[in-house]
Formats: C-alpha cells, sequence, structure tokens
C-alpha cells in the first residue's frame, strides 16, 4: 500500500474523533527544537483566540478488535486494512508540519490485536517526534481503553492533552453497544490515571449521543460528573449516524440540533457555573426541548425581568443576551457608579439587546410580556 493511500485512509478513518478548541500554554524549551504549541494555539479549528488553525489527524491503525456497533473501524466492519508504521508516521507528520500544513498533531487508534501494543507503536511514533526530531508542539494523544498503566503515564510524557472516549454515560449504556470495552475498569480507571498526570492542556473525552436511547439528562449527568470528578478541560459530542457494515447502521440519523442543543447547556455549565439542576424543570421527559437552551431556561423561571442596575452577577448571566462579559461589564460600572440608562448603552458593551429585552429592565423600562418568545 502506497504511502498516499494510508494518508487517505488513516486519516479518514479518524474523522468523527472531535479535538477542538483550548489552545496548550506549554512553549518550546530551548533553541534546538522546533514548534511552539503556545504560539500554535492549537486546536482543530479555532484558538480561544479565534485564530483558525490545523491538526494532522489520524489514525495509527484503522482495523480494530474491539466490537463497537456505532463504529467504522469496528470488527464487524469491511474495510481495507492500514496501519503507519512508527517513523512513518513521524516521517509524515514532520513533512506536513515543516511544509507548513499542519501546527499539531491528532494520533488515536484502532485496538488493532490488543490495547497495549496498539499503544506502544503510537508512543513509539511520538517520542521518535518528541526525542530524536526535537518536535517541541502540540500533540493530543488518544489513550486506548485497557492500556497498561505504565503506557498511560508514559503518553503524559510526550503529550500535551490526553483522551479516552468515554461513549456512553454510563456502563449501562455503554454495554448496550459493545461486549469488549468495561466501563469502570477500561475507561474510567484510565481517565482517574489521567487526572494525576500535570498535563499542559489536560485530559478531554467524547460521547455519541442518541445510539443507546439515552436522555439528554443522562448524557448532561455524565457531563457533569466529569467536570466535577475527573476535572476535564471539555466534554464532546457527536450525534449518532448509522454506518454502513454495523449493527446500528438501519437506525435513524439523530438531529444535529441535539448535539448543539448539549453544547449550549454544556458551555452554561462550564463557563457560567449553571448547574444540571437548574435545566431539570426544562427537560420534560428528559429532553432539552427544540429552540435555545438559554431562553427556554429564561421563560421556565421567570419571574418578572431583571433589573440590570441591581441584580446580581448571577442574576445576569441568566438572562439571554447576556454572557459572563458583558455581565461583569454591566457590574463594573455600577460599581463606578454609573447605572445604565438605555439599551443603546446596553448593546454598546456586548449585549444582544434583542434577545435580552424581554427579560430585562432598564432605567425603570420592561416590555409587558414574553410574547415573542411564546411566554
Amino acid at each position: 500500500m502506497s504511502l498516499l493511500e494510508k494518508v487517505r485512509l488513516l486519516g479518514g478513518a479518524g474523522r468523527w474523533d472531535v479535538c477542538a478548541s483550548s489552545a496548550s500554554p506549554r512553549k518550546a524549551s530551548s533553541a534546538d527544537r522546533i514548534g511552539d504549541a503556545a504560539q500554535g494555539g492549537i486546536c482543530h479549528s479555532f484558538t480561544e483566540g479565534g485564530r483558525c488553525v490545523s491538526l494532522f489527524k489520524t489514525l495509527m491503525a484503522n482495523a480494530c478488535s474491539l466490537d463497537c456497533a456505532y463504529c467504522q473501524n469496528s470488527i464487524h466492519c469491511h474495510k481495507k486494512p492500514a496501519s503507519y508504521e512508527p517513523r512513518e508516521l513521524a516521517d509524515v507528520f514532520m513533512h506536513l508540519y515543516l511544509g507548513n500544513y499542519v501546527e499539531g498533531l491528532f494520533l488515536s487508534s484502532a485496538v488493532a490485536g490488543d490495547a497495549d501494543s496498539s499503544m506502544e507503536r503510537m508512543l513509539e511514533a511520538v517520542r521518535i517526534l518528541r526525542q530524536d526530531m526535537r518536535f517541541q508542539g502540540y500533540i493530543h494523544l488518544k489513550v486506548l481503553p485497557g492500556a497498561d498503566r505504565s503506557l498511560v503515564k508514559e503518553a503524559g510524557m510526550y503529550a500535551d492533552r490526553l483522551s479516552i472516549n468515554i461513549e456512553a454515560p454510563s456502563k449501562s449504556r455503554l454495554d448496550e453497544l459493545t461486549s469488549t470495552k468495561d466501563y469502570g475498569s477500561d475507561i474510567l480507571r484510565r481517565q482517574e490515571w489521567i487526572r494525576r498526570l500535570s498535563l499542559p492542556a489536560g485530559q478531554t473525552t467524547q460521547m455519541v449521543v442518541g445510539a443507546a436511547g439515552e436522555s439528554d439528562e443522562e448524557v448532561l449527568e455524565a457531563a457533569e460528573w466529569e467536570y466535577g470528578s475527573m476535572g476535564l478541560r471539555r466534554v464532546y459530542y457527536s450525534v449518532f449516524t448509522p454506518i454502513d457494515d454495523t449493527p446500528l447502521a438501519g437506525m435513524q440519523r439523530v438531529p444535529l440540533e441535539r448535539e448543539h442543543r448539549l453544547y449550549c447547556v454544556d458551555f452554561m455549565m462550564r463557563k457560567y457555573g449553571i448547574g444540571l439542576d437548574e435545566f431539570r424543570p426544562v427537560m420534560a421527559g428528559g429532553n432539552l426541548p427544540e429552540g435555545d437552551p438559554k431562553i427556554n431556561l429564561a421563560r421556565t423561571a421567570y419571574r418578572g425581568p431583571t433589573d440590570v442596575n441591581s441584580a446580581s452577577y448571577e442574576e445576569l448571566i441568566r438572562v439571554p443576551g447576556l454572557g459572563p462579559l458583558s455581565a461583569r461589564r454591566i457590574m463594573d460600572l455600577r460599581a463606578a457608579g454609573h447605572a445604565v440608562k438605555s439599551r443603546s448603552q446596553l448593546a454598546s458593551i456586548g449585549v444582544a439587546v434583542k434577545r435580552a429585552d424581554p427579560f430585562i429592565k432598564v432605567n425603570g423600562h420592561a416590555q409587558t410580556s414574553l410574547a415573542a418568545y411564546g411566554g
């Protein structure tokens, strides 16, 4: 098999993994090293500052011995087997990096045979990059379920970020999707090992949404637990898409809007400090309704308009159209002795006034109803 065909097959086989959007703070440690993870701000598409960047995202091998019912690389699927040798992968990546095509590496793999031997091949590739080729840029490395603790520890020596996908919100849900992964020992135990490492960009995980019939509430409960117990930087959500040759090929695709709603709630949990309990009254039957979750939350909890000149920071960030930055600006104005006197003044400090207007009072004036939002 040609090297070009390997790049095509193994790159395409890794397209379902999400690896986006938070940078590593690590800088190149010496002048004889190449690459700077902090300068690259590496992520899948955009840094936190908004700059578009690129990763070489690929699998080490695509023929898996696991039987995950949703996965195109599982033992169920007919595919053309492909794999890199460790030196081969390192050479391909450095060619792309030095040609300014990519700024970092995202490396995962099918479990080809057993987890330890597959993980060892991945580690040899990144060891070559770090030690032989002196690459100091960003590397995100997937930990394979069931990998030995010594291999997880070694991965922490080379990677900016480690991740292992939990795939489902609970053991019972994962058991519906695979008979070859144990939720507690193969995944959660490895997450705990990763948590104890000092990683510049921490760890993340990912869930397939809708493949096992789980509710949004189950998914978000798992995410809240992951943030609190495992210290994750991000939980990523990937709505189920049926793939030919898998046992779930005949299932209906899950709407992308469901993924978007989960990301909205996840963002408010992480960035606003709004706990999942606040969203439970919104979730009829355990699922988020259609529409913007923040607007639905505000409508459900509405007890009258929020006065922007007297509300607390915590009250302000719960208003649609306001976020942490605009809420802090309002608090700073008030601390300096300046009242907010008009909606145009709110717009000037970043408030999305059309979204906020049904829920706020400005200088004593408020809308009379929530009719625009069905209230």
